[in-house]
């Protein structure tokens, strides 16, 4: 009976089993105006019908549509408690395998069934009990059903936006200065005396552990995409592309030498306009342009013939996600038409220098 208990219990709410269990005492009310067959079915149906709901709630509506279209042959001009009952057992139910059933298709087929079968018995009362009591509420799972999944989809992409904003930021943020603490140990370990060499050999050692460590929690953050904790410069950047053939030159005027969090999102800004500007215009020159003065670097990518050329499939999710960024690190930004060529400039303000 606990075994029993507990497959109800996964099956629906208490409050649902209470209710029918209610429902279900009121349809045994008919055992008294009722041949035993019939009325045992109309007790008996239902049971089964929410007994295989979870497994197989297809038979639960097939059950339910059954019993809207035959009851009107049991009742004359009153309708009786137990055929009330009989019905709101009817509408429970085929909420419930709303709910739980993934595709609809299968449920049109029981219901063309259904309205086949109500032409044999009582057309018009078959059809609109059919309609109240089974189709609408199964409508309604569905629609329950649907809300659900919506909302966890929704949870998910919070989930996941907040894993990434976590990741993000262990990545401008901690693998940078760790980085630093390794490299500045290495520095000490030459320059200390013999006998705190091996305690800034420890140091640098501790560092790089941690670099690692930190690397590792990053990838699992990121559901197991890699992200290096040590960016490459934008100069290694543009040659990787002029590499590989792309038309891609860079200029850079004034003190190479920026702020983390400004030159981690430079690097970004080039790398998704150069990424942008060969999927969308290939083969166009692109020019790379930063300018550093007065504690602001501005970053500027254009490529010729960029907004005539040919267009690649894009959602621009790109240019917004730079959008954010650059605006987390207090700067500003701008993508578009510059004449003949499609430009992106970004501001970045030296916050973080001394």
């Amino acid at each position: 009976m606990t075994g029993v208990w507990r497959v109800w219990r996964d099956t629906a709410p208490a409050w649902v089993i209470g209710l029918l269990a209610v429902l279900l005492l009121a349809v045994t009310t008919g055992f008294g105006v009722l041949p035993w067959p019939l009325a045992s079915g109309a007790l008996l149906g239902p049971v089964v019908g929410f007994a295989v709901l979870r497994p197989y709630p297809l038979v639960s509506l097939t059950l339910s549509a059954a019993a809207s279209v035959t009851l009107p042959l049991a009742l004359t001009t009153a309708v009786p408690l137990w055929a009330a009952a009989l019905g709101a057992v009817n509408v429970l139910v085929s909420v419930l395998a709303g709910q739980r059933m993934p595709h609809a298709r299968p449920a049109l087929a029981v219901f063309a069934a259904a309205v086949v079968a109500s032409l044999f018995a009582e057309p018009a009362t078959g059809a609109l009990l059919l309609t109240v009591t089974v189709v609408l509420p199964w409508m309604a799972g569905r629609s329950l059903r649907q809300q659900a999944g919506l909302a966890a989809a929704g949870i998910e992409q919070a989930r996941l936006h907040e894993r990434n904003r976590i990741a993000r930021d262990m990545h401008d943020t901690l693998g940078h200065e760790l980085s630093l603490l390794a490299l500045r140990a290495g520095a000490l370990e030459l320059t200390v005396a013999e006998p705190h060499r091996a305690a800034a050999a420890d140091l640098r050692e501790r560092a790089g552990a941690a670099v690692a460590r930190l690397a590792g929690i990053v990838t699992v953050l990121r559901d197991g995409e890699p992200a290096p904790l040590e960016p490459d410069r934008v100069e290694d950047l543009v040659e990787r592309a002029a590499r590989a053939g792309a038309p891609v030159t860079l200029e850079w005027h004034g003190s190479r030498s920026l702020p983390p969090m400004a030159g981690l999102t430079a690097y970004r800004v080039v790398q998704e306009s150069l990424t942008n500007a060969l999927k969308h215009a290939p083969g166009a020159p692109v020019r790379v342009c930063l300018r550093t003065a007065d504690g602001l670097t501005t970053v500027t990518v254009s490529n010729r013939d960029g907004v005539r050329g040919r267009k690649a499939p894009g959602a621009r999710a790109g240019l917004a996600g730079l959008r954010e960024r650059v605006r987390l690190a207090g700067g500003t930004f701008r993508a578009g038409p510059n004449g003949d060529d499609f430009e992106v400039e970004a501001r970045l303000p030296h916050a973080e220098a001394p």
